[in-house]
């Protein structure tokens, strides 16, 4: 029976770079027999942390937003694959949320493999390893996480930019190798 692959994508835009990356990242992985969900953090309304601190308590955010829905989901998954454009130098605010969000239950996003997707429209790699570092960071703070592999792609911009490039048969290749 295949993993559950759950791929969180930060894409401010459909068909853009990153979340063109995800598609052949669920292509592939789909290929191999796993179950694979892609969840586009747009279609989906969740707020900011307020810093309350109800969570520590309770395990449970007071929002009544769909976070809890898709943190569930990270809670369940065998893989998890965070991408993300990068905007000045780093993840974007869809992303950050997302994780910042993660407070509640982030204990139990334990024994995850992950797979971090960057794209930029600049041609500047080292503003990719600066956004995979927080991802590694946000990682970090989880029990057992394991590190499987980086997608990324500097110098795309427009939508469709990525396509032809290395990254979208690296993205394939990855997903089909689970």
């Amino acid at each position: 029976m295949g993993k559950t692959v759950l791929v969180l994508s930060a894409s401010p835009r459909k068909g853009g770079n990153s979340d063109t990356l995800c598609d052949e990242f669920v292509r592939g992985a789909k290929e191999a027999g796993h179950r694979t969900e892609k969840v586009f953090l747009r279609d989906h309304g969740i707020n900011y942390c307020t810093g309350c601190g109800a969570c520590n308590r309770t395990h449970e955010c007071v929002q009544k937003d769909d976070m809890a829905d898709v943190l569930h989901k990270m809670v369940k998954a065998d893989v998890i694959v965070m991408a993300t454009p990068v905007y000045f130098y780093t993840m974007n605010a869809q992303m950050k949320t997302l994780i910042d969000r993660t407070a509640p239950k982030y204990a139990e996003i334990a024994n995850k493999d992950f797979y971090f997707i960057v794209t930029a429209a600049d041609t500047d790699e080292g503003m990719l390893e600066r956004t995979v570092e927080g991802f590694r960071a946000f990682a970090a703070c989880l029990t057992d996480p394991h590190e499987k592999g980086v997608i990324s792609a500097a110098g795309v911009w427009r939508i469709d930019d990525v396509k032809g490039r290395p990254a979208m048969k690296r993205a394939y290749e990855t997903g089909k190798g689970i």
